[in-house]
């Protein structure tokens, strides 16, 4: 059994995992975790609970946050939020056909990092040499793609939820148009694209379902023996492990398990019946 808790940078945030180590925060208590550029405030929203299945790679808490704690993290969200204003006005101010996202301050080396997007390449030097006389802080900017911006600002997906990339996502895998043909997706971009503005990463969830589901039902069209009959094969339905059945026989529609109407279940079938007798 591993003890295991998660915690969040911001309210309705991304989740990380933790091991508690020797400290047992309650929900709501604000702790130290370990970061690249040392420990961060997070607010513990699961409180250490063992879980049965191995976990790895998990690193420790650094501790409870203490009142100096919290002092430098409300000195770093002002910081952060004068550099956000400085760098729009900054961009306004010189044109810059670009779209400030986010801001990072790594309040130890007086390090301010901008986030953008911008639709083509941008000459932001001015704005670099600009920002660091304002800010007095060296400064840096990192284009991010339009997965990445979606990432970073988060929002609710056409399923009501918020966006996978902004919770549970650590890695963008590729997604294809194949993925939602295969679905019976209606290939029409305002449905099957994110707000990113690029192919949901949802449509690859379920597509090895579609895939096993294809390989082994038989095709639209196809004669097939039905508990109910011998008819032809009209419709399919992947969440429900079925397919839709005209009989021969006075052309009524049933619906039939995948497995009752394939052939491999009723060769099983036949032969265990023969084995019985």
């Amino acid at each position: 059994m591993t003890l295991v808790c998660a915690v969040s940078f911001e309210r309705y945030g991304k989740l990380y995992y933790f091991d508690p180590g020797p400290h047992r925060p309650a929900v709501g208590d604000l702790v130290l975790v370990p970061t690249d550029d040392g420990p961060e405030v997070a607010e513990c929203v699961w409180a250490p609970q063992e879980v049965s299945e191995p976990v790895g790679n998990l690193s420790m808490l650094a501790g409870i946050a203490s009142e100096a704690d919290l002092v430098r993290r409300d000195q770093t969200r002002r910081r952060r939020a004068e550099a956000r204003v400085a760098s729009k006005r900054l961009v306004r101010t010189l044109g810059l056909d670009m779209k400030v996202v986010a801001v990072d301050y790594l309040p130890e080396r007086e390090h301010v990092i901008v986030f953008f997007t911008a639709p083509e390449r941008v000459d932001f030097r001015q704005l670099v040499r600009d920002l660091s006389r304002t800010l007095d802080a060296r400064v840096e900017l990192r284009q991010l793609s339009a997965r990445d911006d979606a990432r970073v600002q988060g929002g609710i997906g056409p399923c009501g939820r918020d966006l996978c990339c902004a919770t549970f996502l650590k890695d963008f895998e590729p997604v294809s148009i194949r993925m939602a043909k295969d679905q019976d997706l209606p290939i029409n971009p305002l449905k099957i694209s994110g707000a990113c503005g690029k192919l949901m990463c949802c449509l690859k969830y379920e597509h090895p379902l579609y895939q096993k589901f294809a390989e082994t039902a038989p095709a639209i069209g196809a004669q097939v023996d039905s508990p109910e009959g011998p008819g032809r094969v009209i419709g399919r339905s992947v969440p429900t492990d079925a397919v839709t059945v005209r009989l021969d026989e006075g052309g009524r529609r049933c619906s039939c398990s995948r497995t009752s109407v394939c052939s491999p279940r009723q060769q099983y079938e036949s032969t265990q019946a023969g084995e019985g007798s």
